[in-house]
């Protein structure tokens, strides 16, 4: 069992490396291409787009995993269960599409996005139709990392080919939707190896509707949380602090998704571990995610800190380090957003306790609305970015209230203290190599190899979990190799 969990997690954090590569090349290049104006028009119509989508999904990716891993060894369960999710969601896609219609006829600031906000909205029908939860049920890791890197691929070199202008937005959503949808597209056929999954209206809405429909809440709150910012910007402000904006949540991103593809990689463990109540089990799951999460966050934190000026700078110009002040706040955030990630994603929804979860991040979106609308207009997107980050504060929280009494977390002191002194190295290398001057490319790439080089070694001496085990081994095939 352990041995899955390190195969399918290195699976899936290559599938989001891959995802990661994708942005890191596209991003410095669209971004300078398209300069902040229309930079944002994108993010804008995007930020539109997800909450339609999140109508759409209504939760139902979380629950997918979480019903249908519980009954993955009985085939005739899981097809029926299976279809009628499926079925479900479906329904909920339609009314959707209905509602972005008359959105886009009857708000006239829609309209002048309607281009984008449309070709967008496709990804919206593959990721229904594609049904990916299934194969994060079955675990199948390999398919979905093959798959998300080739179409990546092939969306990378269609955007090198397409956009030289930037007028070429519009091609822009296009070619993103080619990255995400094409993989869903072809996931139709893929999943018939687990099971046939069929349109029916024989739905049990009394057993799926009550636990959709507070996922439902819980995600459209989450989605309001993360775009309403984006949202009110650009509704207040301009396209330009938009593109800034989203130049300084794209960094961050880039780092919570190869975060968040833990969780995605245990959650059915953890599903069934709550069913079975073997609570030994789900602590060391929680324990070693724990672990990692906070060996990787903290290093990442005090690095965008210290040079988010560099960072915003080489990724997407000079005229995006505008943007580093609300970079440095939005990295701080990330550290809150541990506990609500490991108590809200891998506790509270798997063991069925996904109403507090709602009411935390309902919580957050609340405060995130009300705190947006008084400071945006006075501090532009930095007041955004300190907006979410009180909002995440709220959330991890709510989240951590009342406890499993059954959920033992050791260790805690020991697991933190070589990520907490690595960080502040991490932080003097960087103010350091400012003051030398050395130059932008030059500064960042010293600064950045100090900086994992005293990071590495701290974590060996303060005998951290994962370094050790990533060390040890080898350390053992040089044993062999000199005897």
């Amino acid at each position: 069992m352990q041995s899955n969990i390190k195969k399918n997690t290195a699976l899936n954090m290559l599938k989001t490396l891959s995802s990661i590569i994708f942005p890191l090349i596209t991003f410095p290049y669209v971004s300078r291409v398209l300069h902040p104006e229309n930079y944002g028009i994108y993010n804008f119509s995007a930020s539109i787009v997800s909450y339609f989508s999140i109508l759409a999904t209504l939760g139902i990716t979380a629950y997918a995993v979480r019903e249908c891993s519980q009954v993955k060894n009985n085939k005739k369960v899981l097809e029926q269960t299976a279809s009628e999710i499926l079925s479900l969601n479906v329904c909920a896609t339609a009314f959707s599409y209905v509602a972005l219609i008359l959105c886009l006829i009857w708000i006239p600031k829609f309209q002048s996005y309607g281009p984008v906000i449309g070709i967008l909205s496709a990804n919206i029908l593959f990721t229904v139709v594609g049904a990916d939860w299934m194969n994060t049920v079955m675990e199948d890791f390999r398919y979905i990392t093959i798959r998300t890197v080739a179409f990546q691929a092939l969306a990378l070199v269609l955007m090198l080919i397409c956009i030289h202008q930037s007028t070429d937005y519009v091609k822009y959503a296009v070619i993103t939707v080619i990255a995400a949808g094409g993989g869903q597209l072809s996931n139709v056929f893929y999943r018939r190896r687990f099971c046939r999954i069929r349109f029916t209206f024989k739905i049990n809405w009394k057993k799926h509707l009550p636990p959709v429909l507070i996922l439902f809440a819980m995600l459209i709150s989450q989605t309001i949380l993360n775009n309403i910012d984006i949202t009110m910007i650009g509704f207040i402000k301009s396209d330009t602090d938009v593109g800034l904006y989203s130049a300084a949540v794209k960094v961050t991103s880039i780092i919570n998704q190869v975060i968040a593809s833990v969780c995605w990689v245990v959650l059915p463990q953890l599903s069934q571990g709550f069913a079975n109540k073997d609570y030994k089990r789900i602590n060391q799951i929680l324990h070693r995610t724990l672990v990692f999460t906070i060996t990787l966050t903290l290093p990442c934190v005090a690095g965008l800190c210290v040079l988010s000026p560099e960072i915003l700078t080489i990724v997407g110009g000079a005229e995006y380090a505008l943007a580093a002040p609300c970079l440095c706040i939005l990295a701080i955030g990330m550290i809150i957003a541990i506990g609500s990630n490991i108590f809200g994603n891998m506790i509270l929804l798997p063991s069925n306790r996904e109403m507090q979860f709602t009411i935390a991040c309902a919580a957050g979106m609340l405060v995130n609305a009300i705190l947006n609308t008084v400071i945006i207009p006075r501090f532009g997107i930095n007041g955004a970015a300190v907006a979410t980050l009180l909002a995440t504060i709220i959330i991890s929280a709510v989240t951590m209230i009342n406890p499993d009494p059954r959920l033992i977390f050791n260790g805690i002191p020991r697991t933190i203290i070589g990520p907490i002194i690595g960080s502040i190295v991490i932080v003097l290398i960087g103010l350091f190599v400012r003051y030398l001057e050395l130059g932008l490319w030059l500064g960042t790439f010293v600064a950045v190899f100090f900086s994992v080089t005293a990071y590495a070694l701290i974590l060996i001496i303060a005998k951290n979990e994962i370094a050790l085990e990533i060390v040890n081994p080898l350390l053992n095939k040089i044993k062999v190799k000199t005897h």
